[in-house]
């Protein structure tokens, strides 16, 4: 996707927007407001708060929270046209079943005292910050046609077309929509996954994550270097873990189907949770940590058949009698490190397939199974296998702690120091001073324990000659 300038235009759809100019009334209370949009809010800048007919505003299909909705849909059926009657059915829906408990909440409290906040719409009526309100005061007033109040939304509308600076750029929607969503004063905050979406979608329109950064109240006067930490924590919190999730869904034959990892903070049995444990426990931390691989004698020709492994595991989910899946995720790096744990976790790579056999892939009637049919379906088929392979290795695995007594961690301390691989002219310039240091401590460390154990065995030589 080419990357958005300041200058490219969003397409307004006239009709909708000369509408709106001829439904908007005047009246709310309050009657103006400051917005977050362009430098308005540094300069106290004020809008009127307008009363729109709530048939006349629509939801975006880019709105960030329902990102992976929108994005499993357009994979499976093809582009979402916004402007259709049948597209906003769709994308209510979506928000509908996003985060329910919130949307309850809501609920009542609109029901109760009415709409408190303005919504943030485009002058052809689309909305940027607001669209549960609009879903539940729609609801409500189908409930309650007694009620008028539901009939119209209270809204911020961006200029348009011959208005003073004009209508906002693609960029200017983004980061508006930005602000809000890192402003969670009585807002549903978005869903981890979610929120990695629309962060990644709005890099791809070319809206850096510094700048999306710099936007969020903690950091507007942050330093360089708060920055580049608050750059690093969402890499690895969001975005190192949705490259996980796209390799999983690779492996599955499911590139772009979202849903099938998770449906929200709603969905009890989402998987986002394991990717950003096995992300951050395992792929950054070990798989990608050349120390790491050697002490623990991970081969780099392993690293895809144990991710593989990974990944099965985490759609199993569920295992009888073991651990909960997040408490695997993060034990998993130990289950590598140990040979025999290794081995089976490999088998599960090599014996366990991917995909169901062509035959097994249609119902009774021919048609294609579902995705969570397909799940199923797989699960029936190889979860005996993938626990037995994985029990086998978490019983090595607690054996070999064990078996850890001095003599053994000695010996593998000497086998690690004397490793083919450790050859002083591998190691970078920039690392010369970190490895003096730590050969310094191996050095000081190793006759320390010679010493106790000179010592200790004359303290057992001095008891046995009393005897």
């Amino acid at each position: 996707m080419p990357a958005i300038t300041t200058d490219a235009k969003r397409e307004i759809v006239e009709d909708f927007a000369k509408l709106i100019r001829q439904k908007k009334t005047s009246g709310a209370k309050p009657a103006h407001t400051v917005i977050n949009f362009r430098n308005e809010k540094k300069d106290g800048v004020e809008r009127p708060i307008e009363q729109v007919p709530i048939g006349l505003l629509r939801y975006r299909k880019d709105n960030g929270r329902i990102a992976s909705d929108v994005l499993d849909y357009q994979k499976s059926c093809g582009p979402l046209d916004e402007k259709t009657t049948e597209a906003q059915t769709i994308l209510e829906g979506f928000l509908e079943e996003k985060d329910p408990e919130k949307t309850e909440i809501l609920t009542k409290s609109i029901a109760h005292s009415g709409q408190n906040e303005p919504a943030i719409v485009t002058c052809d009526g689309f909305i940027i910050n607001g669209n549960r309100r609009k879903m539940v005061m729609e609801k409500l007033g189908k409930k309650d046609r007694g009620r008028p109040e539901f009939e119209f939304m209270k809204v911020v509308i961006l200029p348009g077309p011959g208005d003073p600076g004009g209508p906002p750029a693609l960029r200017e929607i983004e980061q508006l929509e930005n602000r809000y969503q890192l402003q969670s004063e009585g807002k549903s905050e978005y869903y981890g996954f979610d929120r990695a979406l629309s962060i990644k979608r709005k890099m791809e329109l070319g809206f850096t994550l510094e700048e999306q950064l710099r936007d969020d109240p903690r950091y507007v006067r942050g330093s360089e270097k708060e920055i580049d930490q608050a750059v690093r924590d969402v890499e690895k919190d969001y975005l190192l873990p949705l490259e996980r999730v796209d390799g999983y869904l690779q492996l599955f034959g499911r590139d772009g189907l979202y849903s099938t990892v998770s449906a929200g903070r709603a969905d009890p049995e989402g998987r986002w949770q394991a990717f950003t444990d096995y992300s951050s426990y395992t792929y950054q931390r070990c798989f990608k940590n050349p120390n790491w691989l050697l002490t623990s004698g991970v081969d780099e020709e392993d690293i895809g058949g144990l991710e593989d492994a990974a990944f099965k595991l985490i759609r199993l989910r569920h295992f009888k009698g073991l651990p909960k899946l997040h408490m695997i995720m993060r034990q998993f790096p130990k289950l590598c490190a140990v040979k025999e744990s290794r081995k089976e976790l490999l088998k599960i790579s090599e014996e366990v397939d991917a995909v169901l056999p062509s035959k097994e892939r249609f119902d009774d009637k021919g048609n294609p199974l579902s995705a969570e049919q397909n799940d199923r379906k797989w699960v029936e088929r190889y979860q005996q296998d993938v626990i037995h392979r994985l029990k086998r290795a978490l019983d090595y695995q607690e054996s070999n702690q064990e078996k850890e007594t001095p003599i053994t961690l000695l010996d593998a301390a000497y086998r690690k120091l004397t490793h083919e691989r450790m050859k002083v002219p591998s190691i970078s310039v920039s690392d010369f001073a970190k490895a003096r240091q730590l050969a310094s401590d191996i050095q000081k460390r190793a006759r320390d324990i010679e010493n106790e154990i000179y010592h200790y065995k004359k303290q057992c030589e001095s008891l046995a000659n009393k005897k």
